[in-house]
């Protein structure tokens, strides 16, 4: 009992082996709570029926991969767009441009679907403009931050080295953020995954976890929707995941910086 001392006051470290015992504890305590929880909620032996049932009769996996597929070129795409306006927005001419496409987050992907339709066509490349779209928005906002709270002393140093403007640019908010622009990368991907099944709802040419999910949600068959939510989740996970390691191999100096508690 000492030793959750610390696991149970504000602002302290505990070791990876007591965060690992308290995160097994709460596992176990969530996968009690589901097996006696009762009313309409599926039970975890009829989740499991479920998801054996979508991989092998609706072919569960091959729509994830579609998923992950259209995910993975949206997100690229979107991080190659809103860095590049970010890094723009340096030069005090196109600054307010850039900060004005940053309201586009509070507009709907619903309501642009039409247009979005008659510029692009539909299947593939509706679906990933939608996306694109929904993940730049929040991205562009995000990198405008990093691109804004680099500190100015560093700015000034450079300059004394005798960097040019562009030069100063390069190494000082390009390269130096990088670790805050993954970050900020790894936030909005996550959102944009929020996003895919929506986007797969409004356009179904190529399946998709998302249309799965939208099938079984009009059917109202609650221990698949779990099933595939799970499914879902855990891809998301993956994909996080896949990204911090990324910026650990990228900026390895980022991971100096920060420390886990």
């Amino acid at each position: 009992m000492p030793a959750l001392g610390p696991a149970l006051r504000p602002n302290q470290w505990v070791s990876q082996r007591t965060y690992l015992s308290l995160a097994a504890a709460w596992l176990v305590a969530f996968f009690l709570l589901w097996l006696v929880a009762g009313g309409i909620f599926p039970n975890p032996a009829r989740v499991f029926g479920a998801l054996r049932t979508l991989v092998a009769e609706q072919g569960l996996l091959g729509e994830l991969l579609t998923s992950l597929t259209l995910f993975a070129e949206s997100l690229l795409i979107a991080a190659v767009l809103s860095m590049g306006l970010a890094y723009l927005s340096v030069v005090p001419a196109l600054r307010p441009v850039v900060q004005a496409l940053t309201r586009a987050r509070f507009l709907s992907l619903v309501g642009l679907s039409f247009l979005f339709t008659l510029t692009f066509g539909g299947g593939h490349p509706l679906k990933v403009s939608l996306l694109v779209f929904g993940i730049s928005a929040f991205l562009l906002t995000s990198m405008v931050d990093v691109v804004a709270q680099v500190p100015t002393e560093k700015l000034d140093h450079a300059r004394t080295l005798r960097m040019g403007d562009w030069r100063v640019v390069w190494e000082v908010v390009i390269l130096g953020q990088m670790g805050a622009a993954f970050d900020a990368l790894r936030q909005n991907a996550a959102i944009g995954w929020m996003m895919l099944t929506m986007v797969e709802g409004i356009s179904r040419s190529e399946g998709g976890i998302g249309a799965m999910l939208m099938d079984q949600n009009k059917h109202f068959n609650l221990a698949a929707i779990v099933a595939v939510q799970g499914v879902f989740l855990v891809a998301g996970f993956f994909q996080d995941a896949f990204l911090a390691w990324l910026k650990g191999v990228l900026v390895p100096h980022a991971a100096l910086t920060t420390s886990r508690r």
